[in-house]
């Protein structure tokens, strides 16, 4: 019997499989999508504190994200890595000593983990050439990014090696309270069912956690207040390395990023959405909102064709009554059934926080057992990857022992595997021998690992979540990685869960 299934296999649900496995309980994660099918891969890419919730007064969400920041910063440093922002004044929405408040507030709640913001005039600064208004005030903070659906496996793999069975594809069906905990029936995506048996039970399937509520586990829920929000991505719009936080006439912020070295990453909208989380796509109006927000901001002109790429998700957030679906808290909520066995729901979240909300998840499924095991994912514990430090440390390391990786490879694998690059090498001691080159610079070694190392099943997995090659290889490449992928599982037996 397993200690705790998890049902869910995005960033919440990952972490607490990790965070359960490393203190020696019996885990399960099943995941009825692909790990990071939704949610957990529609982000804005960020670690932050979130400056925009200070204005609506969540200070306690901004210092404990804040605070978070610096712990991702230090277990996954190959993943999670600063990031400055520049924040040209907008006098007509809000007033100069409001921004220099904030940001002050803001390094203050951050503890001096990264450089403290600053202002500059824009006129005449390379911050300010891409920007219409450049002549005016801005400032300068810094945040971090994350590649989101890397983390997302990082944790489950860390996981699975810490003795968590990970199941992608795997639906679960029913779910029932008996005398020795729960029973969850279980179906693959080859149709084969099973049912397995966990002492708890943890509901992490984000958008859907209302509904598992009702349809599946048959226990309480709370409201959530589904929201979409949209990104779309651009060539380049400037050349250098920092983003932009562009505030809007209806007072919300849009992001403009840099992305994938050669991009930039545009979002994000806040709408309320109705429907099945796994059919959010953005709309006219999203992808007209984004457009005019870059233009509003930057000499480059943009239109709909120019977008390359677009992505939404649906956050499941907290139902606080707010008129506004951008002031509704990004707070969390865990809610823990004990009528029976325990059934503990997860409720809000964002991805800042999953780490503590996994501890505490934890903790509260443990609470009161004898000799419980502490929480460790805090400590220094680093995700797969994180030993060698930073992506610049890590691509320094690759060109020493394998100088024969082109730099650009070396650069993409540091920023995504880390110091686990290596196994992706293996016995390899020239280019040819990572075998098939698919395009780009992907070569069949890596697709070797994503698919025995990374639950990778189809194209999209690998394009679109395990990286982000499908903005770089064309349509042929991509429709002969999907080819290559099937052939490859058509060799394989079939397993359930």
């Amino acid at each position: 019997m397993l200690d705790l299934l998890v049902v869910g296999g995005g960033i919440n649900g990952a972490g607490i499989a990790r965070d359960a496995a490393g203190r020696g309980l019996q885990v399960a994660l099943c995941e009825q999508h692909d790990l990071a099918a939704h949610t957990s891969s529609a982000s804005s890419k960020l670690v932050h504190g979130g400056l925009r919730y200070l204005e609506q007064r969540q200070f306690g969400l901004v210092h404990r994200s804040l605070a978070e920041r610096a712990t991702l910063l230090r277990i996954a440093p190959h993943l999670v890595t600063p990031l400055g922002f520049v924040l040209p004044h907008s006098p007509q929405l809000r007033p100069a000593w409001m921004l220099r408040l904030g940001l002050r507030l803001y390094d203050l709640l951050g503890r001096g983990t990264l450089p403290r913001s600053r202002a500059l005039r824009l006129h005449g600064h390379p911050f300010g050439m891409p920007l219409r208004d450049s002549g005016g005030l801005g400032f300068i903070y810094t945040d971090a990014r994350v590649p989101d659906a890397r983390l997302v496996v990082l944790n489950a793999l860390d996981a699975a090696e810490r003795g968590a069975r990970i199941w992608p594809r795997t639906t679960c069906t029913r779910a029932w309270r008996d005398a020795q905990g729960w029973s969850a029936e279980l179906r693959d995506a080859q149709g084969h069912q099973r049912v397995v048996h966990a002492r708890s039970l943890v509901n992490a399937t984000g958008p859907w956690a209302a509904a598992f509520c009702k349809d599946i586990s048959h226990s309480r829920a709370v409201p959530l207040r589904l929201v979409q929000g949209s990104h779309i991505v651009l060539p380049a719009l400037y050349g250098h390395d920092h983003a932009y936080l562009l505030q809007q006439p209806d007072r919300r912020i849009v992001f403009a990023i840099p992305f994938e070295r050669q991009f930039t990453l545009v979002g994000t909208t806040d709408v309320d959405f109705h429907g099945d989380p796994a059919d959010a796509g953005i709309d006219a109006a999203q992808l007209d909102y984004l457009c005019a927000a870059v233009n509003r901001s930057f000499h480059q002109h943009i239109q709909r064709s120019d977008v390359l790429w677009s992505y939404s998700g649906v956050r499941p957030l907290l139902d606080d009554a707010q008129a506004n679906p951008s002031a509704v808290s990004r707070d969390y909520l865990l809610d823990l059934d004990s009528d029976g066995a325990p059934l503990l729901n997860v409720f809000g979240g964002k991805l800042t926080t999953y780490r503590r909300l996994a501890e505490q998840a934890v903790d509260l499924l443990l609470h009161g057992r004898a000799a419980c095991p502490p929480a460790w994912t805090g400590t220094g514990a680093v995700l797969p990857g994180g030993s060698r430090g930073t992506p610049a440390q890590v691509q320094a390391w690759l060109g020493e022992r394998w100088p024969w990786l082109p730099p650009a490879l070396a650069a993409r694998w540091a920023g995504s595997y880390g110091c686990r690059a290596e196994r992706i090498i293996g016995d390899a001691d020239a280019l040819p021998a990572l075998g098939e080159h698919f395009g780009a610079d992907l070569y069949q070694a890596e697709v070797d690992y994503l698919c025995t190392c990374e639950w990778v099943q189809h194209a999209d997995d690998l394009l679109w979540r395990r990286t982000k090659l499908g903005l770089v290889l064309d349509a042929a490449q991509q429709q002969h990685l999907a080819r290559w992928l099937e052939a490859r599982a058509g060799a394989l037996p079939g397993t359930a869960p």
